[in-house]
């Protein structure tokens, strides 16, 4: 049986009376994020659907719920129907003596990371810090521009294996200290956490889930949003005041310029926001859009379709008979149900989504593709006993580093879409 069978198999009747699990609740605009830390269910509703979830967890009967809005409203709402709608999200924990089925909640990141231990992430103090550091190693860069790192410096050593070894370890542990700065300052607000490994385009990505963080404070949020970009800038602002105290062409600065240099790549691909980087839910936030994403990739797919028909104008139409066609509301502009600013943020942002996606697609197939099959097939030849050491070092680095990034990219896409597709069963 599933789930949604089992809700509606639970009876509900005028006087039942409803447990709720602990949620949370936040204004935001004209509506209420309403939600459960512990399952990172959140879901937003109108004034009236808030004072609903209010009433019923203060004990009042459906029935009685339904009065008191009608009182405070004039709005005859059905509190059956909102009941099961809140069990089927796991906001329920029982209705009248029936315990309601619940969900094994994810596990979080570094569980043992209590919020107590990390308050001092949002503490305003640190922002002010980074915005010193920040500002201290602008000051020795416009009084230094030697220190402006290029891209020689990635190549402190003429041993290439020992560069890329290197490189790989500084950068995923860069990566690690980046995330890990979301986790903390979303613990730190009471927020779980998971990180896991993911996929944007053709990126290989380490993410945080901080699902959640919409219950915090404006500033909170934003925080959280941004710690990432606040870590690596702080740690290059850290790297470029002790380049200035390190004598030019010694093996520590040029593994210094290195590394500053490495910290600073990650910050461009923030700017690609169609792939949902930091700066994407920062510009989610901003602009009040639930699903920036979801809903600019539907307004994206409905503009591609009357381009298509407008093209191809006498082509059948593939889709349900006339007799179950849906109304005309679901096949049309779905942007047209949103809010005026969501609105305009959305159509604004698929336009961004669109040409970010095709531009990074083709810069795939045009430059990274070939190059990553290139150092991989000559790699693959500079093996063997007719080579010297160096030779097989080196190819053999290549293909642990080149190809084990490639191949841990197939199998976190292919996990992702095997738990989309079990998520759609169930």
């Amino acid at each position: 049986m599933t789930e949604t069978a089992a809700m509606d198999r639970l009876r509900i009747e005028p006087s039942t009376r409803v447990l709720l699990h602990d949620l949370g609740t936040r204004r935001d605009r004209d509506e209420w994020i309403v939600g459960r830390m512990a399952t990172r269910t959140f879901v937003a509703l109108p004034a009236a659907g808030a004072r609903a979830v209010e009433l019923l967890g203060q004990g009042l009967s459906v029935a009685r719920t339904a009065e008191a809005l009608r009182e405070e409203t004039g709005e005859e709402l059905d509190i059956t129907d909102f009941v099961r709608d809140l069990a089927a999200l796991g906001f329920v924990a029982r209705i009248g003596d029936c315990p309601v089925p619940d969900a094994v909640p994810p596990r979080a990141s570094l569980p043992w990371l209590r919020p107590r231990a990390v308050r001092l992430a949002l503490h305003p103090a640190l922002a002010v810090l980074v915005a010193v550091l920040l500002t201290a190693a602008v000051a020795v860069l416009v009084r230094r521009p030697d220190l402006v790192p290029g891209y020689r410096d990635l190549l402190w050593s003429p041993h290439g294996s020992l560069v890329l070894l290197t490189g790989a370890a500084a950068g995923w542990a860069l990566l690690f200290a980046h995330e890990l700065a979301h986790l903390v300052t979303a613990r730190a607000a009471g927020v779980p956490g998971r990180m896991r490994l993911g996929t944007r385009l053709q990126f290989l990505v380490m993410q945080t889930d901080i699902s959640g963080i919409e219950l915090a404070p404006r500033r909170h949020r934003l925080t959280a949003y941004l710690a990432g970009i606040a870590l690596n800038l702080s740690v290059a602002s850290g790297l470029v005041l002790v380049l200035a105290l390190t004598d030019t062409g010694t093996t520590v600065h040029r593994v210094l310029a290195a590394a500053l240099l490495l910290a600073l790549l990650p910050l461009p691909f923030q700017c690609m926001v169609f792939t949902r980087t930091d700066l994407y839910f920062v510009l989610q936030d901003v602009t009040g859009c639930r699903n920036l994403y979801g809903d600019g990739l539907a307004y994206a797919r409905y503009r591609f379709r009357r381009l298509l028909r407008a093209l191809h104008p006498g082509a059948p139409r593939s889709g349900p008979s006339h007799s179950d066609a849906p109304h005309p509301a679901a096949t049309g502009d779905p942007s047209t149900r949103l809010p005026p600013h969501e609105r305009r943020a959305v159509r604004l942002y698929s336009c961004v989504l669109v040409a970010g996606t095709v531009a990074c697609l083709a810069f795939m197939a045009a430059v990274t593709l070939p190059a990553d099959l290139t150092l991989l097939v000559r790699a693959a030849r500079g093996l063997g006993p007719d080579h010297g050491l160096a030779r097989n070092a080196d190819s053999a680095a290549v293909l642990v580093t080149l190809g084990g990034v490639n191949v841990l990219w197939l199998v976190t896409r292919w996990r992702a879409r095997r738990a989309r597709r079990s998520a759609g069963r169930s």
